[in-house]
């Protein structure tokens, strides 16, 4: 048998070394526009470690080293940010995204208009990354999240963030159907495709 190409730097299951949690310094990959599910707007920034961080391109070497064959970025590397509020008016977690990486990159001024994610290509910001309790497929696991943006000179200082829980976490910890949301009066919003888990057809 002939040695595989790429032996010495494939990692053997079991060596898996997880996201440091606390403050890190990334790099915008991708920032692109997209439409939520409720048909918001909302952008979506994909990341990765950078070269200067405590673990400089983390999410490309998971990405290279994913052996399935429709392989995508990460999602553990990627956040979703509505643009709008309930009222229409800007989220705050854009106007802190924006915010973050003009501070982290001198002279960078946000504009606006047309293929407005490319401007944000190669710039750097900082992540922090904290815990989360989630269900999934059947099963209770943790993730290491990145829970929200800073400037870079606020990754040294940033605190390891408490401990939260998906909403699919929430709803298995109360009894509740997956993908089911308590409606909040004593009823449940039953998800559309789950006749088969009621108990009355």
């Amino acid at each position: 048998m002939q040695k595989p190409n790429d032996y010495d730097n494939t990692q053997a299951q079991g060596e898996y070394i997880p996201v440091e949690l606390g403050g890190h310094k990334l790099v915008i990959k991708q920032v692109t526009e997209k439409t939520s599910k409720t048909g918001k707007p909302m952008i979506v920034v994909r990341f990765d470690f950078a070269p200067d961080d405590v673990q400089p391109g983390y999410f490309t070497e998971q990405f290279k080293n994913d052996i399935r064959p429709d392989k995508k970025w990460p999602n553990q590397a990627a956040a979703y940010i509505l643009t709008e509020d309930a009222d229409g008016n800007c989220n705050r977690s854009f106007k802190t995204f924006t915010t973050c990486v003009e501070h982290s990159n001198t002279g960078f001024t946000t504009q606006w208009g047309d293929n407005f994610g490319a401007q944000f290509k190669g710039k750097k910001i900082g992540g922090v990354f904290g815990e989360q309790m989630d269900y999934y497929n059947g099963r209770e696991i943790t993730k290491r999240v990145m829970r929200w943006f800073v400037s870079l000179d606020k990754v040294a200082t940033a605190a390891i963030p408490e401990k939260n829980e998906t909403q699919a976490y929430k709803n298995h910890m109360s009894g509740y159907a997956a993908g089911a949301t308590p409606a909040g009066d004593g009823f449940m919003n039953i998800p559309a495709g789950v006749d088969e888990e009621l108990p009355f057809n």
